[in-house]
């Protein structure tokens, strides 16, 4: 489960982190996401292994000796890659108007009663954050493109305090967000919502596979679990009647699909090298989210907070875990 806590970015059989981590380099940089093939190798390709041990220990050596070296260049926004900051603006101006308008066909749903209240909560709550993580490529692979991304949801933290404080007045909006109705409702779940998406964004950001097992068990999971569990639920987890089997199965199992589709989506701009054993951690991450979900403790705390908890703890502390061993068994 190595290749899931550590997010690298494959040049040759080298892997490094996110380029904001490091000072440009015009062999590994590009001004636009592609991939380039060299018939020479990069001059020392051991003295990058070297240099980038404590970022991925688990370096197959036999890569290392390929004569083959696939460039991946991950570093400039899709938009103006000319001029990063003018990229990352229209990137950012794209993904809000993108999630802005779902969040107003939610909005228009909720005041015509198309769906059940809980229903369209959930529909927001299943689409709004996966939505924004498909934007996340547009960006820039820097700490500016992480902080211009985060900036979206950022918004709606305002947006979502000024309405659950009843400084404003959206009733549209609290409808498609609330269980029952009330305006209060919105400085929880949403709140709780809203800062794990722009917090994965500025911390993990998309070179980091616990970033994608966050959002996809908090949007996927979490909301699979409420749809699938209010109609098939009928057996109900004996150290929880508000939770059902099927509820928690279907959150496992969509957390857990989601985020290897994801781990597809990003390899392929090459931000990390998908594998088995990443998919293995993406398994662990979804099924404690699972149980700690279906905990009365969850039900307690709110499921939008100890959700994207358990994935963040569970990926880091494992991640800890097996930098240790590697450490150990390399000495």
């Amino acid at each position: 489960m190595a290749s899931f806590f550590h997010s690298t970015i494959p040049i040759s059989s080298c892997s490094f982190r996110d380029p904001r981590f490091r000072r440009p380099n015009s062999r590994s940089t590009a001004t636009h996401f592609g991939i380039a093939s060299f018939s020479n190798p990069i001059p020392s390709c051991a003295n990058l292994t070297d240099r980038f041990s404590f970022v991925n220990p688990y370096v197959s050596r036999r890569r290392v000796r390929s004569s083959a070296v696939v460039v991946v260049a991950a570093g400039g926004p899709m938009f103006f890659p000319e001029n990063p900051l003018a990229g990352d603006i229209c990137a950012m101006a794209f993904s809000g108007c993108f999630a802005l308008s779902i969040l107003r066909v939610y909005e228009e749903t909720a005041r015509r009663g198309i769906f059940d209240q809980k229903l369209n909560r959930k529909l927001v709550h299943t689409t709004i954050g996966l939505a924004f993580m498909l934007c996340w490529p547009l960006f820039s692979s820097g700490h500016q493109g992480a902080v211009l991304a985060a900036l979206i949801p950022g918004v709606n933290i305002v947006k979502v305090l000024l309405i659950g404080l009843g400084i404003w007045k959206d009733e549209a909006a609290v409808k498609s967000m609330s269980r029952y109705g009330d305006y209060r409702e919105l400085i929880k779940g949403p709140l709780y919502y809203a800062s794990t998406i722009a917090l994965s964004s500025v911390i993990y950001w998309r070179t980091s596979p616990i970033a994608i097992a966050a959002i996809c068990n908090l949007c996927a999971g979490d909301g699979m679990a409420d749809i699938i569990g209010r109609r098939f639920g009928k057996k109900k987890i004996p150290y929880n009647t508000d939770k059902s089997f099927a509820g928690s199965i279907a959150m496992a199992a969509a957390g857990f699909i989601v985020s290897v589709g994801y781990m597809h989506y990003f390899s392929t701009f090459g931000y990390f090298e998908e594998s088995w054993q990443m998919m293995c951690g993406f398994l662990v991450v979804s099924i404690a989210s699972a149980l700690v979900e279906s905990h009365p403790i969850s039900t307690k705390f709110d499921d939008n907070l100890m959700v994207p908890l358990t994935s963040l703890l569970v990926g880091t502390f494992g991640s800890q875990n097996l930098r240790n061993l590697s450490f150990m068994v390399n000495l």
